[in-house]
């Protein structure tokens, strides 16, 4: 056998003797990464063995190769197991508890301000004696333009402003098919209120957005009167934006109720002097309504002749922006906890 072969393998069984010594002295991560740089790493003692393979005649080198694969893998397996050992005895360590400093506040949650509006207004329909009622996002053609007497080329039936799904399935442009679902469920009188969340096919700016909330109210009867509306509307608009406000209601049109009006009131950003958010009209609009059309009556079954009834809308988002003075409605949907704190 030639020196070198007979070197090689005096080494390989010389440094197995000394790995194996060294393991057994390991007591700290500092020394398990002394021992792997010492034998393991790429010039550590088993790498060096490697190299000096180069120099074993070609016929010996399988079976000192094999012999330094088994070096490497016991040398290894003693460095896992020192580093098993250290990482047990760390996690049985017991963790020093000092009961005398104070506690934790945990982080407290709140709710979101289109929901604090929402709640804020179902509240005060709610003490009024309406009820409320809930109805699917994803609507048909139907509920949602054509039982509202929509006529067939409404603008609001296009693709530019509406979600469709399929020809005649959609993601409900108001929350007034609700509307339709109830008065086909109940007799009169019916008096509710639907808030939820609606779609439009709307681009995105600090005005507008493709989703938002509305909270409309129905109230369906005998002798039903305009007067009643609009009692409804100033006692409502009183309690949520303080007695003293000023108001005033102008003539609109909506496919579902005749006649159809718009509430304004003072804008209480400049008591009505004029300013950006009111156009310098010292108004703000706040909520559209007016008394149920006879067709939308008849396509539920109710004799217009008999019953008489009432609908309004109102924007969430809308009355959000006006309540605090937010300037961007894509605040309301971007979740920054920044912006959200505030609330």
């Amino acid at each position: 056998m030639p020196d070198s072969s007979l070197n090689l393998e005096q080494s390989i069984k010389s440094l197995r003797d000394k790995a194996e010594a060294s393991a057994g002295s390991i007591a700290s991560v500092d020394d398990l990464e002394k021992y792997r740089i010492e034998f393991l790493a790429r010039k550590g003692s088993v790498g060096q063995l490697f190299e000096e393979l180069k120099s074993v005649p070609p016929e010996l080198k399988p079976n000192y190769g094999k012999q330094l694969n088994e070096l490497r893998a016991f040398v290894d397996s003693l460095h896992q197991s020192a580093k098993e050992k250290i990482e047990s005895a760390a996690s049985g360590e017991k963790k020093f508890i000092d009961l005398t400093l104070p506690g934790r506040v945990p982080a407290m949650g709140t709710r979101h301000p289109i929901t604090q509006t929402l709640e804020d207004i179902t509240a005060i329909f709610t003490a009024m004696g309406f009820g409320t009622v809930d109805g699917p996002e994803i609507e048909d053609d139907y509920h949602n333009f054509e039982a509202l007497n929509f006529p067939p080329n409404h603008p609001a039936r296009d693709m530019q402003d509406t979600f469709f799904i399929e020809d005649d399935i959609l993601l409900r442009t108001h929350t007034s098919p609700v509307q339709i679902r109830v008065m086909k469920e109940r007799r009169p009188p019916v008096r509710v209120i639907m808030p939820g969340r609606v779609y439009r096919n709307e681009a995105i700016s600090a005005r507008s957005y493709c989703l938002f909330h509305q909270v409309e109210g129905l109230y369906v009867d005998r002798n039903v009167s305009f007067a009643e509306l609009k009692g409804t509307l100033v006692a409502f608009a009183r309690e949520f934006y303080g007695n003293n406000l000023k108001y005033k209601f102008r003539p609109s049109f909506f496919p579902f109720t005749e006649p159809s009006l718009e509430m304004d009131i003072t804008c209480f950003l400049c008591s009505g002097k004029g300013c950006r958010v009111c156009k310098h009209s010292g108004w703000l609009e706040v909520l559209g309504a007016g008394m149920v059309h006879p067709n939308v009556l008849q396509n539920v079954g109710y004799d217009p002749e008999e019953f008489t009834g009432f609908a309004f809308g109102i924007g969430v988002e809308r009355t959000t922006l006006l309540r605090h003075n937010i300037s961007d409605i894509r605040l309301l949907f971007e979740n920054d906890i920044r912006f959200l704190k505030q609330f």
